[in-house]
């Protein structure tokens, strides 16, 4: 148990050391993408979208606007395209995404709003991604995941791919709070990197 809080701490530090670093070096990064978006199409450039965090409790997350301004109004039009089990939803070539979310979202630099989350606390470098779906839609065993902090990237980042379910997702979630140190968090944003570098993964 002191080991479990000694790595918590830890932890915290370091998504607030890294986190506020990242942050400030990705500023003038963070600013063209904020002018691509809003010169691209008609609406705000960031957004936020209620999330599920630790111990189920809601949150808004940051991201940078891939999709044009009434998505949500269109999503209903376009169910019978969504190719994951619901809650999930996910559509091939997805019409709603606008030409600057196509790059952002090819070299994720559509999640660097989320830096914002880590400092925060509602977030942290790695963990399970949040869902956008509430814990009442969750099996009891998918609530482990809500026992750690969600994360910027995880396993499932480096490991899934789009087309993984939910209840495939949830396996990788509980083999990294299994796993969960320091060094593996650690290892997992250096592969992160890798992956992003290489445009493979999620």
């Amino acid at each position: 148990m002191q080991a479990r809080r000694g790595y918590r701490v830890s932890k915290r530090a370091m998504d607030i050391v890294l986190g506020s670093t990242l942050l400030l070096f990705m500023l003038p990064i963070l600013a063209v993408c904020w002018l691509a978006v809003r010169l691209d199409t008609p609406g705000a450039a960031v957004f936020g979208q209620l999330r599920t965090g630790r111990d189920g409790r809601r949150f808004r997350m940051y991201k940078f606007r891939t999709m044009v301004a009434n998505a949500e109004e269109l999503k209903a039009s376009l169910a019978h395209l969504n190719i994951l089990p619901p809650p999930d939803f996910k559509i091939p070539d997805d019409p709603r995404v606008t030409r600057v979310g196509k790059f952002l979202r090819a070299t994720s630099l559509d999640e660097l709003p989320q830096l914002f989350n880590v400092v925060r606390g509602d977030m942290s470098l790695v963990g399970p991604r949040p869902t956008s779906f509430s814990p009442s839609t969750y099996d009891v065993w998918h609530t482990h995941r809500l026992d750690v902090t969600p994360g910027l990237t995880g396993l499932w980042q480096i490991e899934g791919r789009g087309q993984m379910t939910f209840d495939e997702r949830l396996r990788l979630d509980v083999t990294y709070i299994r796993k969960a140190s320091l060094m593996y968090d650690l290892q997992l944003l250096l592969r992160t990197f890798g992956a992003v570098v290489r445009r493979s993964g999620v």
